[in-house]
């Protein structure tokens, strides 16, 4: 099957416009044009445009997506060299994780503050604290 620039948008739920940037900055090379000048991807671009999807929504940077794809359209004697890359990538993720669970706890017990029925004292009461503290410190 041969998909449009727009199918694909679709699918990814991404613009067409985001699409022709990646394309610009180098990260489509396994996409062809017909005899208009439009891409036209296939099943398998659309798999490879996936794994560029995956990589740009965890974090990783253009430059970097880049030279993976790069990496791909070298061939296999770069395989090292891709699973290293994505060794390295796969940390920064797992470290963000952490990151992200620590603030969403602390989300979580602002919204169990928010949901119980003494929330306004909850907080007024933190509130007067942060006031007092203040005030002890002489920053009021």
């Amino acid at each position: 099957m041969i998909y449009t620039i727009n199918e694909v948008a679709n699918i990814f739920d991404i613009s067409a416009h985001t699409i022709r940037f990646y394309d610009k900055e180098g990260l489509l090379p396994f996409v062809a044009r017909n005899k208009s000048g439009n891409r036209e991807f296939t099943e398998s671009d659309v798999n490879f445009f996936k794994i560029i999807c995956c990589l740009k929504n965890t974090g990783m940077q253009i430059k970097d997506i880049k030279k993976y794809i790069d990496l791909c359209m070298e061939g296999t004697d770069t395989i090292d060299v891709r699973k290293k890359l994505l060794m390295e990538h796969r940390k920064e993720i797992i470290k963000r994780m952490g990151v992200l669970k620590g603030n969403l706890g602390l989300i979580d017990s602002k919204i169990e503050i928010y949901k119980s029925p003494n929330a306004v004292e909850i907080v007024n009461e933190q509130s007067k604290k942060a006031s007092d503290e203040k005030r002890k410190n002489g920053l009021q």
